[in-house]
Order: structure tokens, then sequence, then C-alpha cells
């Protein structure tokens, strides 16, 4: 029998004679009740995920509507039906005309257009399948909130929601059948507990589905996703005046010890004091920056991101070294871009270069404030943004004709190369022109100086490794992650880098790090590595951006804070491009890529949440069984699928191991479902076992039991699809498990097990 609720003999199909279930008069206020509570739960929901309060009007109006359809519910309402009908129009047309300014992201449109109509629709709700409506909009609202959503204040709703659904789906499973509506338990006898839901099970049943649903969300694998090309973009942004792209708007380095609104000041504010780090914007978003200035920021999220894959979202990079900070001396030389009136989409000149890349999407959202620097992963190809045009300077760095400012959406697409180690060590040093002109600048004050103590530490290595056997450092690449690993090794960041002197005038920031203080700020670290590297003839310059920030595995983004930002270094290599190394302690070497996969992300945060409580020798055993086990699975995958570059003998070897191994699965399942098919039945009372076990047996033999059908109903059809014997049999059985259950008589097993193996040996 169902098990979400225990039902009297008395009441049991208690139908309208009007008609079907489905199409009679509703009057179970709780089911009314619940489907409202699920209907604004949807539209809480979506206010919740898209961070706005403009359907808040619909609550009142959905309750007002809800009252009026069960009052009115017997009634024909010919008058509101026809203002319902007028009213969808105009919601439909309104819905239309929004949609020419939206074209690149429809889902808060199409969700406020289901509002607006479902509270058209409350006022017509007399019957169970306008009730059934209801709840599947609450529920596609629901849906739409969870791709709209990037916090987690969705969850908590999403809990409610689930919590609420379940007694709404008892309650309208009920009316489908034509039950009478359940009655509250009040006490506890035998004939008020036949009436009422089980709750107990009903809770038992939320806590096992979030339970299971969250082990699911643990393991189920993240594969890249976007397979559709519609870019989530927010509303268009309207340009005042002429954009040339040759200015960056940086809201908060004019206060970081300049004199002229671009960042070129000394590390003195105007009254001759050293300057300061702004404590909300990083200093470094800027066309002159200035690394003598000192502080630290207050963390606060400025962006979400939601990428196919992990990476450094890059914002500029300066080719100009002035001893103190950095520059970009090209900073005139911008191309704007313009988008098509039709599109969002803006095509942007790819980079010149080889190897093999990798298509990586990402959508930001500007939570807080930001430059005019749009953020993206290396060599982006298209970008979908909110403005007409956008710009583009020479060290690929993308640039908006107005400030990020908060609430701000947009999309980039970019060609990401792959950093294969092999390749990058085999390429050559005979760099073109331009490359040399632009990226070998250094101060002739401390280019021999710096020049020499790199070629030092080079050779020290190269002494050392002839002891050691080592990998010679015979080429560019293999020379960058030396000295990036050298720096992180033997120089340090301050215990409090609020105490690191100013450099005076005549200092240089690369000389005092490297023979006076041996250490310095983060990106003082990037600074000294771009320049050691210049010294010795390897192109480099400095790009300034975001690193990943804290993934929410639940949310699927990356939340991005503004002390996030920092600078790394960027090398040159002819024919494959620039690829980022990091010298900064506590860093990666190499920064977030393509190549890391987070196909199980959430499972290795969960993992390591749990190692994080057990002892370091329980922990790295189960590292070393976990990794052989998945390192065996992943070679064993990696196999199957080379087989199918093998020719044909390869591919007619993998469909037969594949179709091998998909039959003994399908056996292997079909047997564990015997097998707890069998545990459940010897868990049951004796007679209701033997009634499972002949439902079941009659199942297969064509004549499944409804479950609206009584045991005696199901007895008496079965005489038009068995033979006489057979239906005998399923009759009396029937009717014993009727007296057994309703009636508290005891059955005679041991006659009926007897007809029932005799019935089995039966032949059809």
């Amino acid at each position: 029998m169902n098990r979400f609720w225990r039902l009297s003999t008395g009441n049991f199909r208690q139908q309208n004679t009007q008609g079907s279930p489905s199409t009679e008069v509703e009057n179970s206020i709780s089911l009314r009740v619940l489907v409202l509570a699920l209907v604004i739960l949807g539209i809480v929901a979506t206010d919740i995920a898209a961070e706005t309060s403009s359907s808040l009007w619909a609550l009142p109006l959905s309750v007002v509507g809800a009252v009026w359809s069960y009052y009115r519910r017997r009634d024909t309402n010919i008058a509101v039906k026809f203002c319902i009908a007028l009213g969808m129009l105009i919601a439909l047309g309104t819905f239309f005309g929004r949609l020419v300014t939206e074209l690149n992201d429809t889902r808060l449109g199409l969700a406020e257009l289901l509002i607006q109509l479902q509270v058209l629709h409350s006022f017509d709700t007399p019957r169970r399948k306008n009730l059934g409506y209801s709840i599947v909009i609450g529920l596609i609202l629901l849906g739409v909130a969870a791709t709209l959503s990037q916090t987690l204040a969705f969850a908590p709703v999403l809990l409610l929601f689930l919590a609420i659904a379940l007694p709404t789906l008892v309650l309208d499973y009920r009316s489908r059948l034509g039950l009478r509506p359940l009655k509250v338990q009040k006490e506890k006898t035998p004939k008020d507990k036949l009436s009422s839901l089980n709750f107990k099970f009903l809770i038992v049943n939320f806590f096992a589905i979030v339970g299971l649903g969250l082990a699911i969300f643990a393991v189920l694998p993240r594969l890249p996703g976007y397979q559709l090309r519609n870019f989530p973009v927010s509303s268009p942004i309207e340009i005042k005046g002429s954009f040339t792209g040759r200015s960056i708007i940086n809201p908060g380095y004019v206060r970081g010890g300049n004199g002229n609104n671009q960042g070129n000041g000394t590390g003195q504010n105007q009254n001759g004091q050293p300057g300061k780090v702004d404590n909300n914007f990083y200093y470094g978003f800027n066309s002159e920056i200035n690394q003598n200035l000192r502080g630290e920021m207050k963390p606060k999220v400025v962006m979400r991101v939601r990428s196919q894959a992990e990476g450094f979202w890059r914002v500029l990079a300066f080719d100009r070294y002035t001893g103190k900070g950095w520059g970009v001396s090209r900073k005139e030389d911008v191309t704007t871009i313009r988008r098509s009136p039709w599109s969002y989409q803006i095509f942007i000149p790819p980079p010149l270069i080889s190897g093999k890349t990798q298509e990586v999407v990402q959508t930001y959202t500007v939570v807080s404030d930001l430059p005019n620097l749009i953020p993206a992963m290396a060599n982006p190809k298209e970008i979908y943004f909110p403005t007409p045009m956008i710009a583009v300077d020479r060290e690929n760095g993308l640039r908006s004709p107005v400030e990020l400012s908060e609430g701000v959406t947009y999309t980039v697409v970019s060609e990401v190369p792959q950093r294969d180690r092999t390749l990058l060590g085999q390429t050559s040093t005979k760099y073109p022109q331009n490359i040399k002109k632009h990226y070998l600048q250094i101060p002739p004050e401390i280019a021999e100086k710096v020049r020499q103590r790199t070629e030092e530490i080079l050779a020290k290595y190269n002494q050392q490794r002839v002891a050691k056997s080592s990998k010679n450092l015979d080429s560019t690449y293999e020379k960058v992650l030396y000295l990036a690993q050298y720096l992180k090794q033997y120089y340090s960041v301050p215990q409090n880098p609020l105490e690191l002197p100013y450099l005076d005038e005549k200092e240089d920031l690369v000389e005092t790090f490297l023979f006076k203080n041996k250490g310095g700020y983060p990106d003082h670290f990037s600074t000294v590595l771009t320049v050691m590297l210049r010294s010795i003839g390897i192109p480099a310059r400095l790009v300034a951006g975001f690193s990943p920030g804290e993934f929410n595995p639940f949310t699927g983004m990356y939340v991005v804070r503004n002390t996030d930002a920092y600078a790394m270094t960027e090398v040159y290599f002819p024919k494959y491009g620039w690829f980022a190394f990091d010298p900064i302690p506590n860093h990666p070497l190499i920064p977030p890529s393509i190549e890391d996969t987070e196909t199980f992300s959430v499972l290795r945060q969960f993992w390591q949440w749990i190692a994080g409580w057990l002892p370091s020798p329980v922990t790295g055993l189960l590292n070393n069984v976990f990794g052989t086990i998945f390192s065996w699975i992943g070679r064993a995958i990696a196999w199957f699928l080379a087989l199918f570059t093998q020719g044909w003998f390869g591919v007619l070897t993998g469909l037969i191991l594949g179709t091998t191994i998909a039959f003994f699965g399908w056996l292997g399942w079909g047997q564990w479902r015997e097998w707890r098919n069998r545990r459940w039945l010897k868990k049951l009372p004796a007679m209701e076992s033997l009634y499972q076990q002949m439902l079941q047996w009659t199942a297969q033999k064509g004549l499944r039991k409804h479950p609206a059908q009584t045991p005696l109903e199901y007895a008496k059809v079965s005489y038009q699809h068995h033979a006489l014997a057979t239906a005998e049999v399923i009759d009396e059985i029937c009717q014993a498990y009727v007296s057994w259950r309703y009636g508290g008589h005891t059955p005679n097993l041991k006659r009926l097990r007897e007809s029932w193996q005799g019935l089995k040996k039966t032949p059809k």
C-alpha cells in the first residue's frame, strides 16, 4: 500500500460524480495554501537570486487571487476570465518590448513574464489541474532563480521549497485519486491516525533527499558548460562623448600618493609625506604605477566569475620599468573596436601564435566598482559587452569607455594557449625586433649589476648540477623557472610589510630588493624577476590582474576580492606567445591554467576538509590508496579511449569491450535489484510479503495493479486476464490480505503459501 499516508476503509474512494478528479472543483484549503506557498517562494527566490525587489508586488496580489479563486471556485467568472486574458496579452506585449533591449540574456525577463502570468492565473484556479499549473510555475521560477543565483542566499529558499513541496505532492496526488482531504492528527487514536499525514515519514524523506542530493552534487563531474552560444550580458550602457581608449580611470589611485591623477608620482603625497595604498582599490591598475607606496587594502568582494577553467583574470601589462614602478610606453597606441548594433558580440584580433589552444568562456559580474579595465583570461577573441565599443592596447589589455560599476555583467571567450614545457623549452632565442625594442629595457644604472647577479645565480646552479647530475638550464623556459623558484626560496616578504622602508629619490627598487632588503612586497618579486630576465636578454613584462579567487562549489562561481589582485611576470616565447610565471612566495610557480582540471573539484574540496581533521599518517595513507585507485581508473579509461584511435581493429575491439562491459553491468544491476527486493520482502509481515510477491508476479504476467485500485477491485479484474484457477488464487490472497490488514483476522498462511506455490508452477 502507499507509504505516504494511511487510509481507513470507509473513505478510500469518495469521488465527485460530476467528472474525473482532475476536472472537479478543488475544495482542499490545505492544498491551496501549500500551492500558494510554493508560488510565493518561487517569486521570492527569483528576486533574491537577481538581487532585485521588482517582483514583491506579486506577493499580496497572489494571496488575493488565491482567496478570490477559493470563494468563487464554483462560478463561471466569465468577466474575470476575459480580464485575465486581456492582462496576459498586455504582459506579453510588454515582454516583447523589453526583449528588444535584452536580446542576449532573457532569463530575468522571462521570469518576470511568468510571475505576471501567474498573478493573473491565481484569480482563476477552481480545479486541481489549475493548481497543478501553479505548482509547475513555482518550480520553473525556482529553476530560473538557480541559474541567476551567484550566492548561497538562494540555498535556504531551496530547502524551504523542498519542505513544502513534499506534503504538496502528497495532497495533489490524493486529489488526483479523488480521495477525501486529510485531517491533521490531534489525538493518538487509531482512527485519527488513519486519516492524517505521516509527518515523521515526510521529515525522514526530506533529510534523505537533501543528503542524497548533496552526495550526488559532490561526486558529479564538473564538465565544461556554455554549449549554447548565448552569453549573459547586462543592459546596454550609453556612452557620452567620444571614446579613444587612451585614458584609464582608477577611482582609487589618485589617493595613493599621486599628483596628476595618472599614477606617476614619486611615492609622496602633496604634503611631501610617503604615499599610501588606497584601502579599496588595487594600485596596479593604471598606465603608470608606483611600487614605492605602502599600506594594505581592506578585503571586499569585487566580482564573481563563472568560467570553464580556473585562470588568472588578466587586466593589463607594463613594458617600461621606471626604477620605482612601471609604465605603459605606448599608452596612446590603442585600437577601438565597435560592435554591431544588433549584437553584443565584439571580435578581437587574435595574436599570431602557434601551438595548441583551448577555448575558455568566462562570465564576469562586477560586485564593487572597478576601473575601466576589463579583466579577462589571456588571448581574448570575443567579448560580449554592454557598451557599443571597447579598446585594445598594445599589451592585449581590454578597456571600457566607462568604469565597471556594480552590476555590470559581460562575457569573454578566450583562446588560451596550452603550456607545453617540452615545446617551450625548445623555442629559439632569436626574438623579433619589436619584442626586443620594448621588453628588454632596463635603466642603465643597474643593468650591469643585475646581470652579474643573475648570471651568478645560474652559474651556481650549474656547478651544483654537475655534482647532483641535475637537469641543465639549457633553455629559456628552464632558466625562468629556476630564477622564479630562487626568488621564492632566498628572498622573503617581511613579517610586517608596513614597516618596509621607503625608497629615497636615488634608490632603485630592484637593486634595493636584491642587495639590501633581501625581499619586499609581493609585487616586488615579480618586478625583480622581470628585470633579471631582461638583464640576460629574455623579453619579459609585468602583468597585473586577479587570482582565480575562492571557488564556491554550490554556486559554481569564483568569488574574487580586491586583495586577490597582484602582479606576475610574463615571458615571451617565439611562435607561442606570452606565458606567466609567479615568483611570489606561497604562490604556485605556474599560475592556474587550462591544464588544471576542475571535473571533481567539489569532491576534492570535501576531501581536503575531511583530511584537515585526520592525523597526517592517516591522511597520507588514504591519499596513497585513493590516488592509486583513481590512477588505475584513469589509465583504464585512457586505454579504452585510445583503442578508437588505432584503426578499424581498435574500433572493433573497443565496441566489443564496451558491449561486454555494458552487458555485465546490466546483469549485475539486475541481480542487485533482485537482492534488494528479496531483502525488502523478508522485512515485511508474512501476509504482506506474500501479497507483494503475488503483485510482482502478476505484473510480470502483464497485469500490473494500478495505485487507485483496492485489492478486491484488482482481484475482480484478474478474472478477465487470467485463467480461472489463477484468478481464484489471486482472489483468495487478496481477500486474506484485506481481512488481515483492515479486519485484524489471522490468515491461514500455510494454505495460502501452498496455493501460491502451485500457482507459480502452473504454466501460463
